[in-house]
């Protein structure tokens, strides 16, 4: 047994045997199975624009006969939305960036988007078009 074991752990089997075929097997139970059953802890990095003129665009589904789309706009943008604007200062920096890229468009919502340490680094805004 002792023998058997000590070629599985330096795969000293021919390609094509059983033992051989036998460790395929488990790998690929353990690559299938282990995500369902242990806890990896990786989830999607959320992803800012990189310069302070990008705006990131993703599609977000339709509301009935419109589209919906998710702007992100940076904090530190040129008339872009800032920390201390009003709410309508806020929603109006917002259109000013958007409409330029999709035309007319009608904000839905729109939430801020903060780092670790909490400062607001963009803004999240659902708009249908």
């Amino acid at each position: 047994m002792g023998k058997i074991l000590r070629s599985y752990f330096f795969w000293t089997y021919e390609r094509g045997s059983f033992h051989y075929d036998v460790m395929v097997t488990l790998i690929l139970i353990f690559l299938f199975v282990s995500p369902h059953v242990i806890n990896y802890n990786d989830r999607p990095v959320e992803t800012v624009a990189l310069h302070a003129s990008e705006v990131l665009v993703k599609e977000a589904g339709l509301d009935g006969s419109s589209s919906r789309f998710m702007f992100e706009i940076r904090a530190d943008q040129q008339g872009g939305p800032q920390a201390g604007q009003t709410d309508g200062e806020r929603q109006a920096a917002i259109l000013r960036v958007v409409e330029p890229i999709s035309g007319e468009v009608t904000i839905e919502r729109y939430e801020a988007v903060r780092d670790a340490s909490g400062r607001v680094m963009a803004y999240n805004a659902w708009v249908l078009r």
